[in-house]
Formats: structure tokens, C-alpha cells, sequence
């Protein structure tokens, strides 16, 4: 509740960081030569009733100072914005410079390039504790294939999405993530009529809370709701339901015989901006907690807390 004054300064902020992190983004996929669908064809914000665009005409406000262009269009322009969509609107707003891809694809690459650069990666692997050796270097503790392990760092970021709760104690830290699940559907378009009726441009219908995405050729992904649920990631049909339901009305040609449903945990944090920092203990970094944008804003914390471990390892190499 203490939060909620500060709706307009973190709108404002979250709207800087999504632009920030875009340009790293897309520097990274071009350098190191990431396929994962991209689609820079912006998205369209669509409204049924006046009432509700005139609320988002005040939002805008807030969108634009924090530095981001998106111009309201009339329900002629939405037409030919994206003609695949079927349905009776007041108005909507389009920002033509947002872009969508496939975050599978994305990270896959990103791992690969991380690699490269001679990063090591263990996975399926769950922190026991975490403790302070003499010298100031953290001991963790892990469990896992092919068995328990203890290894030794100068440092660590926490980067643990909804899973950062459990692990800030370890460090003497009280990180206030809570899991909030959202749901999200992939319609195969297997057939050449699916294809040409589902759209391209990425779309979200903010009275249902709806966001849709074309995935390459053959694929449309359509998300949304919010259930508080603790760290549950059961599918539930009544959840899923309405997204295909809502697919149905308004891409009528749009075939969904073949839909995969999909739930994952959104690590929120009270006022909705990621943690981005230092922890008590010296050498330790939070990044966590950003929520539903947690890949619109990865990059540009990722660089911000990139920045702050440098500051503290004077002897470490520079940091691409």
C-alpha cells in the first residue's frame, strides 16, 4: 500500500529502462548474431470504450516523459495497422518502435555467446547456503547432479527471479518477491489460412490485461492474468480458457486445435522496479524482482549491476 504514491516516479522510470535496455538488446543480438523472431513492428494498444481510452490517454503522459513515442490512432488506423484484427473500439495507441521475439531463442543464444566468452554454466543445480570464509570470499553450497558441491567466489549476484527471497537470507538480506503466475497460450498456425489471419503487429487488450505475440511463421502467442497463487505452477484450465476464447473472437480464421498452455512465475516486488544493487555483505549484488518486464528490462540492469561489481573488483578485467 506504501507503494502506490509512487505509481507515477516508477511508470516514469520503468519506461527509461525499457528504452535503455532495448538499445543493449539489439546490440547484442547483432554482434553476436542471435536469431530468435524478431518482429520490429511495433505494438497497438486497443480500447472498447471511451472511458477506458480516456484513462489511458493520462498514462500516455506519464509514457512520454519517461521518453517514449506512442501516439494515439482511430479505430480506421488500427485497421490498417494490423487488418487481422476483428472487433468494435473506441481507439487505441500504437508505438511503432516496440518489437517482440522468442526469449526461448534469445537466451539460448546468449548462453552460447556467454560461452564463448568463457562463462561456465551449471545447471539443474539448488543452493544449500551460502556462507563467508575467512578473507571475505563467499562459500555456496549446491545440490544436484552429479552430487553435492562447494565452491568458493569473490562474489555473487542474485538473479534468482522469485527464488531471490529464499536466497537474500543466506546473505543477511530480506528481498520482498512475491510470485505472481501468469498464463500464456502458443496457437500453432499449421494451416495457410491461420497463418494469414493471426496478426503480425504485437497487440494488447488492456481491459482483458492481453498481450499477444507472432512467433516466426507459425506460431501466436497469446498472454495474460495475474493469479496470486504463492509458488504454484499448476495449469488451470479455467485460466486458459479465456485466452483461447478471447483468440476466438477476434481472429475468427485463427484454427486452435492445436494450442499449448504454458504458466510461469512473475518475481514482483512491492513497487514494481526491480532491485538493482548491493546487498549488506561486501561482494554481494542483487538483480532481481522485475516482474512481468523482466526481459524489457534485463539489459539495462544487467549493465547497471555489471557496472557496480566492476567499482568493487578493481582487479577484474573490463567487462564487455
Amino acid at each position: 500500500m506504501s507503494n502506490i504514491p509512487k505509481y507515477r516516479s516508477s511508470t516514469i522510470e520503468t519506461v527509461r529502462l525499457a528504452i535503455v535496455a532495448r538499445e543493449h538488446l539489439f546490440s547484442i543480438a547483432e554482434r553476436e548474431k542471435i536469431q530468435f523472431d524478431l518482429e520490429r513492428r511495433g505494438i497497438l494498444h486497443f480500447y472498447a470504450t471511451k472511458k477506458e481510452f480516456e484513462t489511458a490517454k493520462k498514462v500516455n503522459l506519464l509514457l512520454r516523459e519517461g521518453g517514449l513515442d506512442r501516439r494515439a490512432v482511430t479505430p480506421e488506423e488500427m485497421r490498417t495497422i494490423e487488418p487481422a484484427l476483428h472487433g468494435s473500439f473506441h481507439g487505441g495507441f500504437f508505438t511503432e518502435s516496440d518489437s517482440t521475439g522468442d526469449i526461448h531463442k534469445f537466451t539460448r543464444g546468449l548462453a552460447e555467446a556467454c560461452l564463448r566468452m568463457g562463462c561456465e554454466f551449471r545447471y539443474d543445480r539448488t543452493v544449500q547456503s551460502i556462507n563467508e570464509s575467512t578473507g571475505g570470499s563467499l562459500q555456496i553450497a549446491t545440490a544436484g547432479s552429479p552430487g553435492a558441491e562447494v565452491d568458493t567466489f569473490d562474489g555473487i549476484v542474485i538473479c534468482a527471479g522469485t527464488g531471490s527471497r529464499t536466497l537474500a537470507p543466506y546473505v543477511g538480506d530480506r528481498v520482498n518477491v512475491y510470485p505472481v503466475k501468469g498464463y500464456s497460450i502458443t496457437v500453432w498456425l499449421d494451416d495457410l489460412a491461420s497463418q494469414h489471419a493471426a496478426p503480425r503487429v504485437s497487440l494488447l487488450d488492456d481491459s482483458a490485461k492481453i498481450l499477444t505475440s507472432r512467433l516466426g511463421g507459425n506460431r501466436f502467442r497469446v498472454a495474460g492474468t495475474a493469479e496470486i497463487n504463492g509458488d504454484n505452477r499448476d495449469i488451470r484450465a479455467d485460466r486458459i480458457q479465456p485466452l483461447i476464447d478471447w483468440t476466438r473472437a477476434h481472429f475468427r480464421d485463427v484454427a486452435t486445435q492445436r494450442v499449448v498452455p504454458w504458466a510461469g512465475l512473475r518475481p514482483m516486488l512491492p513497487g514494481m522496479l526491480p532491485k538493482v544493487g548491493a546487498g549488506r555483505k561486501p561482494n554481494v549484488f542483487y538483480n532481481t524482482g522485475h516482474g512481468h518486464l523482466g526481459w524489457t528490462l534485463s539489459a539495462a540492469t544487467a549493465e547497471g549491476v555489471a557496472e557496480l561489481v566492476a567499482r568493487a573488483s578493481p582487479k577484474s578485467r573490463p567487462l564487455r
